[in-house]
């Protein structure tokens, strides 16, 4: 696994064994997660979503403490994958980062609590799965506008994007931010350390 140039967000390329009847790899193994991230991620939720092309999902986040890990993986078509740091007090506050994840490459992505998380569908049928540290609790569930020009991030050009009610209404990031919506820095290394155990 390799860091993504946002901390807390962690890259998983595994080695696909292939042979005439098809291939296997490992997508999830929390040895290899903890080598590399210190932490742990004990999934206590399992999510599924298919996605026609277009539709862009996030960014969303959830209240910390607790928060809400995320390791992420598209088993077909395609989407890109963007994390954006929402931690208040963070070096990287309101940064982000794309990345491709498709059923060709088979790559997983860790996403720690406090960092936003949006996927832009790229093909029709691109199913996303997912496991999660904290299960869903809506009162925590939050949002910030994937569109909002302040976050800048370059979703792919010629693809209409299809959001959600929900998202569509999401407050910008300063709106999130004027409001005392988005995780502490302090409060997100606190809950790392926590699942270090």
């Amino acid at each position: 696994m390799r860091e993504l140039g946002i901390p807390g967000a962690w890259l998983h390329e595994p080695r696909v064994f292939s042979d005439p009847r098809g291939d296997f790899h490992e997508w999830f193994k929390e040895g290899a997660l903890a080598a590399a991230t210190g932490r742990t991620l004990r999934p206590v939720q399992a999510n599924a979503s298919t996605s026609v092309r277009g539709s862009l999902r996030g960014v969303h986040y959830a209240d910390v403490p607790p928060g809400q890990a995320k390791y992420v993986t598209c088993v077909r078509g395609a989407v890109l994958d963007v994390v954006v740091d929402l931690r208040v007090g963070s070096p990287t506050f309101g940064a982000w980062e794309g990345l491709r994840l498709d059923a060709d490459g088979r790559a997983a992505l860790f996403v720690s609590e406090g960092l936003g998380h949006a996927f832009m569908a790229l093909t029709d049928d691109a199913t996303v799965m997912y496991l999660c540290s904290q299960e869903y609790a809506p009162a925590r569930e939050h949002g910030v506008d994937p569109l909002d020009p302040e976050l800048g991030i370059a979703w792919p050009e010629g693809i209409e994007p299809l959001l959600s009610a929900k998202d569509a209404q999401a407050p910008t990031l300063a709106e999130a931010l004027a409001k005392g919506m988005l995780p502490s820095y302090e409060a997100c290394l606190a809950q790392y350390a926590a699942a270090a155990g």
